[in-house]
């Protein structure tokens, strides 16, 4: 089993590198490469620490957003499962011919506005009767993933969008990599404003939420799973069927996610 510690040292090397890593798991147990969405990381290393505690197998998570990790998997990184923070990532995965079984929507978001946490910015609705540019003085920007490729960027366009504040604000976007790395500049106070997952808003002492995007202001946030493994083996496909059981959930639930069938 992997120590906590451990565990954050190597995830996000291996996003970035997609090093094989198994040289370093324990010796006795199987070990399982679980690629996650950036936005998971909080709750499934929680979700790992419950499961490995009552069984001989090794968890590696790697985090990164959806985008980078499912060209990873399609460039041979040796991900067994993969969970996407939208659909579109994980459909792009099966149009390049990646073997996906068992695909199932596991969780639900929401989008959220945040500043840090010692702001002065009140509470309001975006697409309500203040606008988000009005709270962002000149040279501010506002934090998001990348608009083009990020889910979370993705998700903050058709928001920004809906609302009618898209041409206001495309030239003031400052583009973070994942949504962990969005967050990241408003908890060090570098953007006054960001949008990232409710769940990531949560996570973090040192921003606070400052609204909520109405839920038809974009696609539904779903997280969809999939085994990536042809021939996944026995432990791969006991956590994966863990993972959707109700004591993941509950696990899940607990950070702000909404499980995907909860309607």
């Amino acid at each position: 089993m992997t120590s906590p510690a451990h565990r954050i040292q190597r995830h996000w090397l291996a996003a970035l590198f997609f090093l094989p890593v198994a040289a370093h798991a324990g010796d006795s147990g199987a070990q399982v490469q679980v690629y996650a969405a950036a936005s998971m990381t909080n709750a499934m290393d929680d979700a790992i620490d419950a499961y490995e505690a009552d069984h001989d197998v090794d968890i590696v998570p790697v985090y990164a957003s959806s985008s980078t990790l499912a060209r990873q998997i399609a460039s041979g990184a040796p991900a067994d499962i993969y969970i996407s923070a939208n659909e579109q990532w994980m459909d792009w995965l099966d149009d390049q011919h990646v073997t996906l079984g068992e695909r199932v929507d596991l969780l639900r978001n929401r989008l959220v506005l945040i500043a840090p946490a010692q702001s002065d910015i009140q509470t309001f609705t975006p697409g309500g009767d203040t606008p988000i540019a009005s709270q962002l003085e000149d040279g501010q920007r506002l934090s998001v993933g990348e608009t083009s490729h990020v889910p979370a960027g993705i998700y903050a366009k058709e928001a920004l969008q809906s609302i009618g504040e898209w041409n206001a604000l495309e030239s003031r976007l400052a583009n973070g990599d994942n949504v962990r790395a969005a967050m990241a500049l408003v908890e060090r106070s570098e953007a006054p404003l960001g949008i990232v997952y409710e769940t990531d808003a949560k996570a973090s002492d040192r921003v606070k939420e400052v609204g909520v995007f109405p839920d038809d202001s974009h696609d539904p946030i779903t997280y969809p799973l999939a085994v990536v493994d042809p021939q996944p083996s026995d432990a791969t496909q006991a956590f994966r069927q863990w993972l959707t059981g109700d004591d993941a959930l509950s696990i899940f639930s607990r950070y702000g996610f909404t499980p995907a069938n909860a309607d």
